[in-house]
């Protein structure tokens, strides 16, 4: 075959890892940060963005409430980060929300938080990466114009990296995290140092009139509250990662996990507050719909994101401070997808070993990551990016209800698990332990149980209704998987009180096409089988054909008869399994084997030229019950030179032990055999 692919992939992927190196492949917490946290971390960037899009349909009166909205989702993001920890010591085996849910609550409710974390990462991907093609469109136009392209290059991107395997994708991503946080927080210390010294600082949009869309009241203002709180919640999407990625860890795991988790929920709320409190200072003026909301704009105004503007407004005699928070964000941004792509597949392996999702998804690839579950998140969220046009305001409305659903059960899970290990510890020092650790959980499903509420009242109708159609659907889809598994395992089920019952005969059936020389291996390789019954059939779709075809096999006196299957339509594929019915139909205790000569090539656009007859039998004849399909392979010129090129770029162990020159050839295939003949052939059964 071609070795254009293999190249391509070892291009890609490098060279792959043995099994035994998976040791290797676990994270220190430096390493662990930028790749469990960058979702976390990142999301500071658009959650600021959120909350004053949502309070400028109010006017610029509604961005008074925006530093106590703030204030607020930081307090549920200390709380959740609180609570899992004590989900990283207390279920350290990776299955995260999952794990505690379907332990503690029911198969059920484990299935919901995995339905809802599937949907979660998938709006991960796409969220973060529209997110930061348009913080890069702000200091690049034509990304701006070619958004969509751009997001679906880069997730092409983020996915060739992943699958060359955790440790690489997380030494590829560590430096533009460090950078992001070295540049959000330099910017947040210098701003406000900037403030202390009485530095006048105004953002580029300070001088433009916020009009209020409608004039709210009552209400309408506080659903207008509530609506621009849960979008700001966004900020807590990526903290539940850690916890579905402690084994990647090294040892002591949970420790180190906690560990990483603490630190992302200060360096998140540090940033988050920080951006807010900027944002206020430099007068940004941040609308819905810039175009009927803002005034005195200048001609062809594109609205930048907060961060662009704050970062404008704070360097603004050193432009070069400017160009790196921007690009920084942008990158860090399209980054924070690789959360996504180490907490999914780490996920969907967990549910495929559970039978819940295809198998193949349990298994590592070349580089010890999950490669099919890669690929399946890449995929989905290429067809949410480009379904949204890559809009971060509209993917947005779906994003975080996924994430507070595995919150709420999360915690839920976790307070009863304090109720079972209370009722069996007796030590009060442990106790009085378990009961601080269980008050956190308490407080953690309250704050996140109100956020789930607010966050379906405010957006259902925007788009969050897609969410929970989605985790529907998977929910269903995953129930239906494994009561397939779970059927086909009972059916496959060795039942001891009944005994294999041995077939009485085989009869072997050679399939004849042409007299030529993989006819000839095929019947001699059937007769090797020392079946009871041996005979060759053809199926003739043209009459001079099928004459000559039997005045052949007549000539050679060949002691296997060769019936003729008519064929007054020219299939072939019908009269076989027809003749193969008739036949296991009069002894329905024989096994009829079926030998069918297949030839092999070297070329991917010759398999397109042969063998379809024969793959078009094998489908239909894989169904009859009592029939066993032997593919004879009879291997062509191109496929020989395949193996010897293969041969010549690396050698096999043993090679010149066996005989083989450097060209791929033993050295006595120099001499060409002696030609065939009539009951001289190497390859006739007789």
């Amino acid at each position: 075959m071609s070795k254009f692919p293999t190249v391509l992939k070892r291009l890609v992927l490098g060279r792959p890892f043995r099994s035994d190196r998976l040791s290797h492949t676990l994270l220190p917490k430096r390493i662990a940060l930028p790749i469990f946290a960058s979702d976390a971390l990142s999301s500071v960037a658009y959650a600021p963005e959120e909350i004053f899009l949502t309070l400028s349909v109010a006017g610029l009166s509604g961005y008074a409430f925006a530093p106590w909205i703030g204030v607020a989702v930081a307090l549920v993001m200390l709380v959740v980060v609180a609570s899992y920890r004590q989900n990283v010591h207390a279920y350290p085996s990776g299955g995260g929300d999952y794990e505690v849910a379907g332990t503690n609550l029911g198969g059920r409710f484990g299935l919901t938080v995995a339905s809802a974390l599937l949907v979660d990462y998938v709006l991960t991907v796409a969220v973060s990466t529209s997110s930061g093609v348009a913080n890069i469109g702000s200091a690049l136009p034509w990304v701006a114009e070619h958004k969509v392209l751009t997001a679906l290059v880069i997730v092409c991107v983020l996915t060739a990296l992943n699958l060359r395997g955790v440790r690489e994708s997380g030494k590829a991503f560590a430096i533009p995290t460090y950078g992001f946080i070295i540049g959000i927080l330099g910017m947040v210390l210098w701003g406000l140092f900037e403030v202390v010294r009485g530095t006048e600082m105004k953002a580029a949009s300070a001088g433009f009139e916020l009009h209020a869309e409608h004039s709210l009241t009552g209400f309408a203002f506080a659903f207008l509250i509530l609506r621009s709180f849960s979008s700001g919640a966004a900020a807590l999407t990526g903290v539940e990662a850690i916890s579905n990625g402690v084994p990647a860890f090294r040892k002591p795991k949970s420790k180190n996990a906690a560990t990483t988790l603490l630190l992302m929920g200060v360096l998140a709320v540090t940033m988050l507050i920080g951006i807010i409190t900027l944002a206020i200072v430099t007068g940004v003026k941040f609308a819905e719909n810039p175009a009927a909301q803002l005034s005195g704009t200048p001609a062809g105004y594109q609205q930048k994101t907060i961060v662009a503007q704050i970062a404008e407004a704070v360097f603004q005699h050193f432009p070069p401070a400017f160009y790196y928070v921007s690009f920084s964000t942008g990158i860090i941004l399209l980054l924070a997808a690789n959360t996504a792509f180490n907490g999914f597949p780490v996920l969907g392996s967990i549910l495929a070993q559970d039978r819940y999702l295809p198998r193949q998804l349990h298994t590592r690839g070349d580089r010890l990551a999950f490669s099919n579950g890669i690929l399946f998140l890449a995929a989905f969220a290429l067809v949410l990016i480009f379904a949204f046009d890559a809009e971060v305001s509209k993917l947005i409305q779906l994003y975080i209800v996924g994430v507070f659903v595995s919150f709420t059960i999360s915690q839920a899970g976790m307070i009863r698990h304090w109720n079972r290990l209370l009722a069996k510890e007796k030590d009060p020092v442990a106790r009085r332990r378990m009961r601080r650790s269980q008050t956190v959980n308490a407080i953690g499903l309250t704050m996140t149980g109100t956020v789930l509420v607010i966050v379906l009242i405010t957006k259902f109708l925007l788009g969050a209704w897609i969410a929970i159609a989605a985790m529907v659907a998977i929910y269903v889809l995953m129930t239906a998987i494994r009561k397939h598994y779970d059927r086909v395992a009972e059916e496959l089920k060795e039942d001891p009180d009944t005994k294999p019952v041995l077939p009485s005969r085989n009869h072997a059936i050679v399939l004849v096409s042409k007299l030529h020389r993989p006819t000839l291996r095929a019947l001699s390789y059937a007769k090797a089988m020392r079946p009871d019954v041996l005979e060759a059939v053809t199926v003739n779709v043209d009459d001079a054909d099928t004459r000559r075809l039997t005045a052949e096999w007549d000539a050679h006196n060949f002691k296997v008869p060769l019936k003729v299957v008519e064929s007054p339509y020219r299939e072939i594929t019908k009269p076989v399994l027809d003749y193969v019915k008739r036949v296991r139909g009069a002894n329905p205790r024989d096994v009829v084997t079926v030998f069918i000569p297949e030839y092999v090539v070297g070329r991917w656009w010759e398999q397109l030229l042969h063998n379809q007859s024969a793959l078009r039998l094998k489908g239909r004849l894989l169904f009859e019950k009592g029939v066993i399909v032997a593919s004879v392979p009879w291997q062509l010129a191109s496929s020989v030179k395949a193996v010897a090129r293969d041969r010549r770029a690396r050698p096999a162990a043993g090679d010149v032990r066996r005989g083989f020159s450097p060209s791929g050839k033993r050295p006595d295939a120099a001499v060409p055999a002696k030609p065939a003949g009539r009951g001289a052939t190497t390859e006739k059964p007789e």
